[in-house]
């Protein structure tokens, strides 16, 4: 079963999930990174450019979700060396500094809390984020093209794609259409028609959305929303 809840780092979200099938699961894309804890490790799971797919073991994982762009200054990684990862802590740290945080986790009332414990210290110990991200992600996630984003920004198209690779762990226009997806899956989950979501969100037409939706989560959109049409 699985449940979230606002974090106490701004935008940030801390997650438990314990599968009750034996079927794997499906991460979408949403621009994200998080720190998870599963079976005592610590690992990150870097930013997906296509559906992951879990294993559908009845093993509890917990997890921290950071918004779009904020974890590298965190963990000290640039997320374009995460992209479509799952990594040990151990192997982006050293050995030492990632046990010691792993056994401060292990030892909170629950692993949740302990890896929202964690994030905050490293948040109080780091360069608050960088303004520009979250007009970036604003822009895009309003459906701004990628160059009139660079444009208003005053940065430029190589700027921007730079900032992006390191920030997001893909160029702008990915992380356009990865919030484009998560925009339009929010929309057709609330009941909105297929058609309708498409229109809303910036798609051709109801062919388009499909076409983006399957090669980004890896089924249609009825599979994800339960709905026809």
């Amino acid at each position: 079963m699985y449940a979230e809840r606002a974090s106490r780092l701004t935008g940030a979200v801390v997650w438990t999930n314990t599968p009750t099938e034996p079927e794997p699961g499906r991460v979408l894309p949403d621009g994200c990174m998080d720190l998870l804890w599963h079976d005592g490790r610590l690992l990150v799971a870097g930013p997906d450019t296509r559906a992951h797919l879990t294993q559908g073991t009845p093993a509890p994982w917990a997890g921290v979700r950071f918004p779009p762009g904020t974890a590298p200054a965190l963990l000290g990684v640039p997320a374009r060396e995460l992209r479509d990862r799952r990594v040990d802590l151990a192997d982006l740290w050293p050995a030492a500094r990632a046990r010691q945080l792993a056994a401060r986790v292990n030892a909170a009332a629950d692993p949740a809390s302990g890896l929202e414990e964690a994030a905050l210290s490293r948040a109080a110990e780091a360069e608050p984020p960088d303004p520009l991200l979250r007009r970036i992600v604003a822009a895009l996630d309003a459906g701004r093209p990628v160059a009139a984003t660079a444009d208003e920004l005053g940065i430029g198209a190589r700027l921007l794609h730079r900032r992006s690779l390191a920030a997001f762990g893909y160029g702008p226009k990915t992380l356009a259409r990865v919030l484009r997806l998560q925009r339009a899956l929010a929309l057709a989950r609330a009941g909105t028609p297929l058609a309708e979501t498409a229109a809303r969100t910036g798609f051709a037409d109801q062919a388009h959305l499909t076409r983006d939706v399957r090669e980004l989560a890896g089924v249609p959109p009825g599979e994800l929303v339960g709905v026809r049409g």
